[in-house]
């Protein structure tokens, strides 16, 4: 019955340290993975900023170029002159069939307009188209706009980019129109290109990142698992330490009650087993009231207090303890006046208490335990030093670990624990 109860406490256990392991991983996985659509969409952004820039400027500088090369020509306003046959050589003026034909792919002057990617159209001051040149796109709207950048649409829904230019004559009357525009095509992939990549990488990082959670989950869960377990084992050396006396204490009273007549010394001794009893569990339980104190608040520094008594009093208040466990229990002073410090002696006579005890309890019979007190420049030291088992090396980082404690030291060297 109790192996079964002890086995379903532990399935529980695991399963609350997994549930919980999962949460974090989650939680960890939904953040990491808006950070990363944030910077996906952000590097999307920069990129399409990037590339618009440079498309601008592009447009720009070929436009820019076309203008300052036809305005040195022009004479009559909304008249083109032949001359600019040589810089646009498949210019075509306004007729039947201008808008409908493509424009032959002949070279001319502006090599970036035979590319295919560029159209360019002129309009007098009225708004009249006059004459188209490069490949332009058919379906594309005929009405003037003099706003100076547009983005335009054709009748097959590709997108174009266009600039609008004025245009003067030589003697500085107003002309008409140029607009130049690019197709955005090539820009266009790019960006769905990006897309993918971006759509593609995302599931991969994630993928990514959702392991990565579950381990790093794992890593964090792993100092409270271990915390949890040292709770464990105190709980269950709590409970083992109040058992002993309330056993004692419940066989002496089981055996009273048995006699049918006590007489004065019987019954007193009966009362001292439950006194002696009654006085450990007291001492129990003031430790764990003193451990939750400590947790809540810092136990200040009350007095001024001597180590020299405190070192004589516990050696020779556990001195009938070391003897009856045949371990010889020794002080060594190393000062040659009392050393004062400002402290809470209670703390302290417990402190070292435990580290006697300790020594005592774990070194074998016919060994030594020496308590030192000496001091140096800045510090006064307090050392407990034995024969016994000692704690492993690798254990020795753990010693102040609350709840912790070493699960063999058969095979550790003799070891002294020390105080300063």
């Amino acid at each position: 019955m109790g192996w079964g109860i002890v086995s379903i406490l532990l399935m529980n256990q695991n399963k609350l340290f997994k549930v919980t392991r999962l949460r974090f991983a989650l939680w960890y996985a939904l953040v990491m993975a808006f950070i990363l659509s944030l910077c996906g969409f952000g590097v999307y952004e920069a990129v399409s900023h990037a590339h618009w820039v440079t498309l601008d400027r592009e447009v720009e500088s070929v436009a820019g170029t076309l203008h300052d090369s036809i305005e040195l020509k022009l004479n009559q306003p909304g008249r083109l002159e032949p001359v600019i046959q040589q810089l646009l050589p498949n210019i075509c003026q306004v007729g039947d069939r201008c808008i409908q034909e493509k424009s032959s792919f002949k070279r001319h002057t502006l090599s970036a307009i035979n590319q295919g990617y560029y159209y360019v159209r002129f309009f007098d001051h009225t708004g009249r188209l006059i004459a188209i040149a490069g490949s332009h796109p058919q379906g594309l709207s005929l009405v003037f706009n003099k706003k100076l950048w547009q983005t335009l649409k054709d009748s097959k829904g590709n997108l174009y980019h266009q600039v609008s230019f004025m245009l003067h004559t030589q003697d500085n009357r107003d002309w008409g129109y140029l607009q130049v525009g690019r197709s955005l095509e090539d820009f266009n992939s790019y960006l769905d290109a990006v897309k993918l990549i971006l759509a593609l990488g995302m599931p991969i990082a994630l993928g990514l990142v959702g392991v990565a959670s579950w381990w790093l989950a794992g890593l964090a869960m792993q100092p409270i698992y271990q915390s949890y377990k040292q709770i464990q084992q105190f709980t269950a050396d709590v409970a083992h330490e109040l058992r002993t006396p309330l056993a004692a204490t419940g066989a002496t009273v089981e055996s009273a009650l048995m006699i049918l007549q006590l007489d004065e010394t019987e019954a007193r001794d009966i009362l001292q087993t439950i006194q002696r009893q009654n006085l450990r569990l007291t001492a129990l339980v003031a430790d764990l009231l003193l451990l939750s104190r400590l947790d809540r608040q810092r136990v200040p520094m009350r007095h001024e207090c001597c180590l020299d008594d405190i070192v004589n009093d516990l050696v020779e208040e556990f001195a009938a303890i070391a003897s009856s466990a045949k371990v010889t229990l020794t002080s060594s002073i190393r000062v040659h006046q009392p050393l004062n410090i400002v402290g809470n002696s209670e703390q302290l006579y417990r402190l070292v208490s435990n580290l006697i005890v300790n020594a005592i309890q774990y070194t074998p019979q016919f060994g030594k335990v020496i308590v030192i007190l000496d001091h140096n420049d800045h510090d006064a030291v307090i050392q407990v030093q034995d024969t016994g088992i000692g704690i492993p090396q690798n254990e020795q980082k753990r010693i102040f670990d609350r709840f912790y404690r070493v699960n063999s030291v058969s095979e550790a060297p003799p070891l002294g624990g020390s105080l300063s």
